[in-house]
């Protein structure tokens, strides 16, 4: 008994603590839960140091939200599932997914596919899970629309607790809804815990930067609080003295004033200044001190304390009870003591038990010796897995420790995690699980299918690990199939590692061995297209591969070899057409889900170098298609870059501009690695045409992998950059950057005035240097390849650059060819710039009507493609000829954005916001908006009226 309260009911659980001083914060989220029931979207970040009342305000949160016409999801984060990729998510979705029956599972998950990676198999439907390799984005937003899907049906709270320790592919889910969250009826609450390390703070920190973020910081307890505080724990009041002393050891902190006045009350002391005597620390010492007490004054709570530390929180008792070496009784009758003391309370209707505050398990984790600790978890593991356990719940035990897995059940979840992993989007995690299937250090391997498993997770993570754990798993490894399938991603792996001529070596060598006629064709077209990766093996490749790309194409390996035969045959004016048909016919012959969209991706390059930009425009946008269903999402972004040189090619600037822009959205800088210069190259062009110079110079000055300068990719930046400088009138640099790209291409031997436009620019900048005989030298050269070559568009841009050297008659003559080679051509950029060329020469020649109707033709053809640049200098030259000027507005097709006008032509062709939407990757009020915006440009009431714009066929009319 201590002042008339009787000891033995006196209980600290986290249900009955009092809530002090937080009015403010709780007004707050009150408020911005009315307004997601409203319809508006918001977040609120609760920020804080350890202690501070955070978890208590979300729990007192959601225990005020009405249980109808409302969806609340909740979800505790702990740094023992961090590792485990969807964790946070799991825990937010899966009650929701046990409660749905598989009509409206089916309905939430429309649109939604790939959210079934992130969240529990047990209840999805089966066709949902679809295993893929590149899964990261598609799965984000996924769970995206998944989040909508389940909105649309009532309002969402979306509650998350020490979001500090969540899970990265969790936290990239909650950062992608953050950012997209504006209009939808969701509430997204988060607390982070300030001064420690986060999974990533960089995300947290983009959440707490979003316009809808409310960021609250709860801040220390005041005077009246403290005794708000003493009133409940003693049953009446203390004096101001007690209260101040309180507030200068605890600082306020509504955890450590808690902690002190219950040992207080515990140990018989009244809240008086005298009774705190042994506390000499303002920053917490005495609550680890008072832990530590318990735990040797009650041995058997003791071991049921350390037992949940190590389980982790909500843990079944049963195990507990077994970890910590007790039966059920005592167990049980050791975590009622605890709670006694502040420690514990029941969840999950009492079936559970979880700790107060984070806090005490690290206090409790932290004294235990790490040899102690390693083998707590490696039987926590043991006892999970005869528990029925989830293996990536038994897994993130055995990782808790350094030793390797030797045990058979140990290797086999360790395994079986990784599958989940991998199949998840988690790569690296599949590797950490499977590494610790391995023995020590020194020790050779032995389980081949441990080593298959393990190099084929590391292609992605670590090529160099990759192959060689795969080159010591080859060996043994003689079925067909899988030993194609090792052989495919160990020569990527060697690319990936600059190895590509051992990774030729390797294929010419292998191939053989796997038996079947049509995998060793596949082998081969890869060795092909692995040769063009390496200089040396490349020119070895020319001279000795006879590049037959003649044959009927019946079987998926022919179709490769046809198609690596194409593109590597493209690249050569003298070839260029020949390619062109056999990747005709490998295109046609095609069959879906079958032949490899890699190698139908290079047989529409060989046709975009063959100066059929329209033909390669439609082939890339199948394998976009096909990219898009099955989200392999790395090759979508390569699909997208090379669609926009397509688009580029054909005038569509701002296509090519919203194309550049989906390949590095939707693939990040950081995972292009060494060919991030192929979309660079062809926004910076693009840019500098729409007369965004700015824009073009800030993609210019990024930074690039050092490997980007041993690839054919980079002699496209080196162009770009080339053309850059030219326009910033630098002519010297522009010229040394062109001549450089020109000399790497002769040595890649994509010698094809179609592949590269450098020639072109580099004879600008010897014109503006005053060297036309140089200028004239590689006009002539472009020229006779093209007609070799029958490749009209360069044809065109060849004979209007030697018109550059010239004067008087001879001039137009040239300009006049060139304008007749591109009749008919889709390059209308080219014929654009051809015309207001022309004009200018027919002025020169005093045929000033001529000129004035020419130039006009240009201006109207400049300013429909949007080509600002070359719009002004049709303007100049127009009113150079004494024409009025003409009035430009900002209205009609041209004054669109890239974004409005993928948008509009998707809208034109049928497709629904949503539709839209979860193609291009963004949010249905994004599409709202582009529309808006588009109908009040081209004069339009709705999306009927766009088809007098955007035709089939037709980028506008």
């Amino acid at each position: 008994m201590t002042d008339g309260i009787d000891t033995d009911t006196f209980e600290c659980r986290r249900d009955r603590l009092t809530l002090v001083n937080r009015e403010e914060e709780m007004s707050s989220l009150t408020a911005l839960v009315q307004d997601a029931r409203a319809g508006s979207g918001g977040i609120a970040l609760l920020e804080g140091v350890v202690g501070i009342g955070k978890s208590l305000l979300l729990d007192r949160l959601v225990s005020t939200l009405p249980p109808d016409g409302l969806y609340v999801l909740t979800a505790r984060c702990d740094a023992l599932e961090q590792d485990f990729p969807f964790g946070v998510v799991r825990q937010l979705f899966e009650p929701l997914l046990a409660s749905l029956d598989e009509p409206q599972l089916t309905r939430l998950l429309d649109g939604a596919r790939t959210a079934a990676q992130a969240l529990s198999g047990e209840k999805l439907p089966c066709d949902a899970l679809l295993p893929t390799e590149d899964m990261s984005y598609a799965v984000l937003h996924g769970l995206y629309w998944f989040t909508c899907n389940l909105a649309a049906e009532a309002p969402l709270v979306i509650v998350v607790d020490d979001a500090h320790c969540a899970d990265m592919a969790s936290l990239r889910f909650l950062t992608h809804l953050a950012r997209r969250i504006e209009g939808l009826p969701i509430l997204l609450v988060l607390s982070q815990r300030t001064g420690d390390a986060a999974t990533d703070a960089a995300l947290l920190g983009d959440i707490a930067g979003q316009p809808l973020c409310r960021v609250l910081r709860p801040g220390p307890l005041t005077h009246q609080g403290i005794g708000h505080l003493v009133k409940t724990v003693f049953g009446h009041e203390a004096d101001d003295e007690f209260h101040e002393a309180c507030l200068a050891i605890t600082g306020g902190n509504p955890l450590l004033v808690h902690s002190l006045l219950s040992a207080l009350w515990l140990g018989g002391r009244p809240p008086t200044v005298d009774g705190l005597p042994y506390v000499t620390a303002h920053d917490g010492a005495f609550f680890h001190e008072a832990v530590r007490s318990v735990l040797e004054q009650q041995p058997e709570s003791a071991a049921a304390a350390r037992a949940l530390a190590v389980m982790g929180d909500d843990a079944l008792p049963e195990v507990c009870a077994r970890l910590a070496g007790l039966d059920d009784a005592t167990h049980s009758a050791a975590m009622r003591a605890l709670r006694s003391n502040g420690w514990v309370s029941e969840v999950d209707d009492g079936r559970r038990w979880s700790f107060n505050h984070g806090l005490i398990r690290e206090v409790i984790l932290a004294d235990l010796p790490p040899e102690q600790l390693a083998e707590a978890h490696q039987h926590a593991a043991r006892l999970l897995l005869d528990a029925g356990a989830r293996a990536e719940q038994v897994a993130g035990h055995l990782l808790m420790t350094t030793r390797p897995a030797t045990e058979d059940w140990a290797v086999t979840v360790l395994r079986e995690a990784a599958r989940e992993a991998s199949f998840r989007g988690a790569p690296a995690l599949a590797v950490d699980l499977l590494r610790h299937c391995l023995p020590e250090e020194g020790r050779t391997p032995e389980d081949t299918p441990v080593l298959v498993e393990l190099g084929l997770a590391e292609a992605g993570v670590d090529p160099q690990a990759s192959v060689r754990h795969l080159q010591a798993a080859l060996e043994h490894v003689h079925e067909p199939p899988l030993r194609f399938r090792l052989l495919s991603s160990l020569a990527s792996g060697l690319i990936r590692s600059g190895q590509s001529l051992q990774a030729v070596r390797l294929l010419a060598e292998e191939a053989p061995t796997v038996g079947d006629a049509d995998l060793q064709r596949l082998l081969e077209g890869q060795r092909l297209m692995a040769s063009a990766e390496d200089l040396t093996s490349f020119a070895v490749t020319l001279q000795e591969y006879p590049f037959d790309i003649s044959r009927p194409g019946n079987t998926p390996g022919e179709r490769a070899l046809i198609a690596a035969g194409a593109g590597l045959c493209s690249v050569r004016a003298v070839r260029a057409q020949e390619s062109a048909t056999a990747a005709r016919r490998m295109l046609e012959s095609s069959v879906p889900g079958v032949d490899s969209p890699f190698f139908l991706t290079t047989a529409a390059t060989a046709l975009l170098y063959a100066g059929l930009p329209d033909e390669a425009d439609a082939a890339y946008q199948r394998v976009i298609d096909v990219s898009r269903q099955s989200h392999r999402l790395l090759l979508y972004g390569l699909c997208q870059a090379l669609r926009a040189e397509a688009r580029y090619r054909l005038g569509a600037l701002s296509e090519a501009l919203a194309a550049t822009r989906s390949a590095l959205d939707v693939v990040p800088p950081r995972d292009w690695g060494r060919t991030l210069a192929l979309p660079v190259s062809t926004q910076i062009h693009a840019l500098i045409d729409s007369g965004d110079l700015a824009g073009a110079h800030a993609a210019a000055a990024q930074t690039f992998p050092s490997t980007s300068l041993d690839t054919w990719q980079w002699n496209e930046f080196l162009c770009a950059r080339g053309r850059l400088r030219l326009t910033h009138l630098d002519p010297k640099g522009a010229l040394e950057d062109l001549l450089e790209a020109g000399r790497r291409q002769v040595q890649w031997t994509r010698t094809s005035p179609a592949v590269s436009s450098w020639w072109f620019w580099a004879g600008r900048a010897h014109l503006a240097l005053g060297a036309p005989a140089a200028a004239r030298e590689l006009a002539e050269s472009a020229v006779e390849r093209a007609r070799k070559g029958r490749l009209t568009d360069a044809l065109g841009a060849g004979l209007r650059l030697l018109a550059t050297t010239e004067n008087g008659t001879r001039k137009l003559g040239m300009l006049e060819e060139s304008l007749s080679a591109l009749d008919g051509s889709p390059a209308r950029l080219e014929r654009a710039r051809t015309l207001v060329d022309y004009g200018s020469a027919l002025h020169a020649c005093g045929r000033t009507e001529a000129a004035r109707e020419t130039l006009r033709q240009g201006l109207d053809l400049a300013y429909a493609l949007g080509a600002a640049q070359l719009h002004a200098q049709a303007n100049d030259a127009l009113l150079a000829t004494g024409a009025r000027p003409r009035t430009v507005t900002s209205s009609g097709v041209e004054s669109l954005t890239p974004s409005e006008a993928q948008v509009a032509r998707m809208a034109a062709a049928g497709g629904t916001n949503r539709e839209i939407a979860e193609e291009l990757f963004v949010t249905q009020r994004t599409v709202e908006q582009h529309l808006t915006s588009v109908y009040r440009k081209v004069g339009v009431s709705g999306r009927r009226g766009l088809g007098r714009f955007f035709g089939s066929g037709n980028t506008a009319k």
